[in-house]
């Protein structure tokens, strides 16, 4: 199987997704920050609110970081096609 070479990006972009993957992930595993009953939103407590805003917060970041890294296309090229781009697969050989 052949790997591709991942592309060089600037520092500043590494250490840009760097910051915003270790917020995301430090907002949820920082416990004291959100192990608390009050303000409540209607009948849901601090804890059970934070963790549902939470979760769109974290898929945005992971998204934006996926955008930073991803592999830049030169201007011009058509997208990439769906399938691996491989030889096509084999199935069983006919045996009759």
């Amino acid at each position: 199987m052949k790997h591709s070479k991942p592309r060089d990006k600037s520092p500043m972009t590494w250490l840009a997704v760097t910051i915003l993957l270790l917020f995301a992930i430090g907002a949820a595993l920082w416990v004291p920050l959100y192990a608390r009953a009050q303000p409540k939103l209607g009948p849901f407590p601090f804890f059970y609110w934070y963790q549902l805003m939470l979760m769109p917060v974290v898929a945005i970041a992971a998204w934006l970081s996926y955008l930073m890294l991803r592999p830049s296309r030169p201007k011009g090229t058509p997208h990439a096609p769906t399938s691996s781009g491989g030889p096509p697969l084999q199935g069983p050989e006919d045996t009759r």
